[in-house]
């Protein structure tokens, strides 16, 4: 059964979105060595579960025997869950995250002052990228006694007025002893529905990782093409489809890439296997490509298309943008040759501007992508050592 939505979980850093994902599905997506070390999340994690709804307890939960009457739930879909990094220096691969996700949960902890710095800038990301369907999740409601959660209660309040979260339910709950979860999962299937989707339109999945699933010493004749992670976001892709991705390899920097055209050899869904994957979840390709190519991440802010079907690369891309009113920081007009990253699906690039002229900033890529028109992105600029959030836009033709 394949995941139907996608739902990103995003806060500060150490607000307890990794926790929660393991609350909710099982899983702790935080793998990576170096985030162990540190305890935060670097890369984009995501895990799968299945929702499903007591009829005699009027219910919703993730478990498959209802707590309450230990009847089996009734199933009523899939849902991917992603767990943004909160970091600030990682805020790049929040923003990758929030064009994959149909809506969200965002996290604020109950025993920290709100809101906090990345609490406000993932804030701004679920402005400047438009989406609606929130659920905001007071967290470790058990490290407070009942006035300082309702004192931070009023300053969430206050804190997401006027703003796209404005209107949004507010669940307090304990994820490390599993408490109110099952309130938390009823608000999902109420605020966060599945959009609708349409197989039949032109194929185009992001890809938000890329791999060798090989072990080192692996004989020849048994190694396995790379792999593709991503989501599809428009159209379906079928076993044994040939389809195309670029950019591609690139040769040097700057310079005009190879796309790469193959045979998808398999699909699968955390422990599924698919014979066809359309919008919505986390999906694995397999493929016949040399797994030197896909390792590391390396084919990350590609694009799958049908062959022929994708347009042709560029370094150069144009913005209609909007500047962020920031309360922390001065965010003075964009300068001509000022230095900028872009976020665009799940790419990052870092460019420079070439030209300004009637809120459409000209950007000159480091690195060529593939950006179709009326795509969203977001803007960073450097302020002294870092690079912060400092606007968005949409790419124009």
């Amino acid at each position: 059964m394949q995941a139907e939505i996608n739902i990103g979980l995003l806060g500060h850093v150490d607000h307890g979105k990794t926790t929660l994902t393991k609350s909710l599905s099982g899983k702790w997506t935080a793998t990576h060595s170096e985030e162990l070390k540190r305890g935060i999340s670097i890369r984009m994690g995501y895990a799968d579960a299945t929702t499903r709804y007591c009829e005699k307890c009027k219910t919703y939960s993730f478990d498959e025997k209802c707590k309450t009457c230990g009847s089996t739930g009734k199933v009523v879909r899939r849902i991917s869950f992603l767990d943004a990094p909160g970091h600030e220096t990682l805020m790049t691969t929040a923003i990758s995250a929030s064009t994959l996700i149909d809506g969200a949960l965002f996290l604020i902890a109950a025993n920290e002052p709100c809101p906090q710095p990345q609490t406000a800038e993932h804030l701004m990301v679920l402005n400047a990228m438009g989406i609606k369907n929130i659920i905001i999740v007071q967290t470790k409601v058990d490290l407070v006694d009942k006035d300082k959660a309702i004192e931070n209660y009023r300053q969430i309040k206050e804190f997401v007025k006027g703003s796209v979260a404005e209107n949004a339910p507010i669940v307090p709950i304990s994820a490390n002893h599993n408490v109110n979860i099952e309130k938390l999962v009823g608000y999902i299937e109420k605020v966060i529905p599945t959009p609708a989707r349409d197989k039949n339109a032109k194929l185009r999945m992001y890809i938000s990782r890329s791999f060798d699933v090989n072990r080192p010493g692996t004989d020849l004749k048994k190694l396995k093409g790379g792999v593709l992670g991503g989501s599809i976001v428009s159209g379906s892709l079928k076993v044994g489809d040939m389809v195309e991705l670029k950019p591609g390899i690139t040769r040097k920097e700057g310079s005009k890439t190879n796309s790469l055209k193959f045979k998808v050899t398999s699909l699968r869904e955390e422990n599924d296997d698919l014979t066809e994957a359309t919008a919505g979840g986390l999906v694995a390709v397999g493929t016949e490509l040399d797994p030197a190519v896909t390792k590391s991440d390396a084919l990350i802010g590609s694009v799958i298309g049908k062959v022929g079907d994708l347009p042709e690369v560029s370094d150069t891309v144009k913005i209609k943008y909007e500047l962020l009113e920031r309360k922390d920081m001065e965010n003075p007009p964009l300068k001509m040759g000022e230095p900028v990253v872009v976020n665009a699906h799940t790419a990052t690039n870092v460019g420079v501007i070439m030209n300004l002229a009637k809120g459409i900033a000209t950007v000159k890529m480091k690195k060529i992508c593939l950006i179709e028109a009326k795509t969203k992105v977001a803007l960073s600029r450097r302020m002294g050592q870092r690079w912060r959030l400092a606007g968005w836009g949409e790419v124009v033709a």
